[in-house]
C-alpha cells in the first residue's frame, strides 16, 4: 500500500502503528461498522484530522492491518524455509506456531469481523483475497521446493492440499470461539498426524 510522505519517517511510522493498534482495539470491541473514525481517533489519542494525515480511509487502515498480518505470516514461512531439515519436518515442527496463531481469539477476532465485512464490501473482499493468494503462493513455493516430498505432484493436487490445509487452520478460530475450553494440546493430538498425511504422497 502507498503511504503518505512525512518529514520524519520514524515518527510517522510510530503514529501509524499507534492508529493501527487503536483501530484493532476498536474493531475488537465494536466491530468494523461500529468503530468509526471518531472512535478510533479517541482511542488513539489523536484528532480525526491527524489520522487522515496517515490514512485516507477506514479501508486504508484495514489494508495496513492485513499487510501487518501478512508480514507476520511471511516471517513464519521464512522460518520454515530456513529450517535445516525437509519441508515435512519443518512444517510439523512449526505446527504449534500456526495453531497458537489461529486460536488467539484476542487478536484474531478482528479477522472474523473483516471476513464478515468482505461479504458486504468489495474493497475489503479484494484485500483479503489478495492476501490469501500471496499466502497460497508462498505455501506452494514450499511444497514445490527440492526439500519437499510433493515437489513432483500436479498443480491440481497441490492446490487441493493447500486449500484443505488452509481451511483446517482457519477453522481453528471458529472452534475456539464456539468452544473456549479447547486447548492447543488437544488440537495437536489429531492435527499433527492429519497434517503429516497432507504433506506426504498419498498411497
Amino acid at each position: 500500500m502507498k503511504t503518505k510522505r512525512h518529514s520524519d519517517p520514524a515518527l510517522a511510522q510510530a503514529r501509524r502503528e499507534q492508529v493501527l493498534s487503536a483501530a484493532a482495539d476498536c474493531f475488537r470491541r465494536k466491530g468494523y461498522h461500529g468503530a468509526g473514525m471518531a472512535e478510533i481517533s479517541r482511542t488513539a489519542g489523536m484528532s480525526a484530522g491527524h489520522i487522515y494525515n496517515y490514512f485516507d480511509s477506514k479501508e486504508a487502515i484495514i489494508e495496513s492491518i492485513i499487510e501487518k498480518d501478512m508480514e507476520e505470516m511471511f516471517s513464519i514461512f521464512q522460518q520454515f524455509e530456513d529450517h535445516p531439515s525437509d519441508v515435512l519436518t519443518a512444517l510439523l515442527d512449526g505446527l504449534n506456531i500456526g495453531v497458537q496463531r489461529h486460536m488467539d481469539t484476542g487478536s484474531c477476532v478482528v479477522d472474523l469481523d473483516m471476513m464478515a465485512e468482505a461479504g458486504r464490501n468489495i474493497k475489503v473482499a479484494t484485500l483479503l483475497r489478495d492476501a490469501d493468494a500471496q499466502a497460497r503462493n508462498r505455501m506452494r513455493q514450499l511444497l514445490t521446493s527440492e526439500r519437499s516430498l510433493l515437489k513432483d505432484h500436479s498443480e491440481q493436487e497441490l492446490e487441493s492440499r493447500i486449500n484443505v490445509i488452509f481451511s483446517v487452520m482457519a477453522g481453528l478460530l471458529l472452534r475456539k470461539v464456539l468452544y473456549p475450553e479447547l486447548t492447543e494440546e488437544t488440537v495437536l493430538i489429531a492435527l499433527r498426524p492429519a497434517m503429516k498425511t497432507l504433506l506426504m504422497p498419498f498411497e
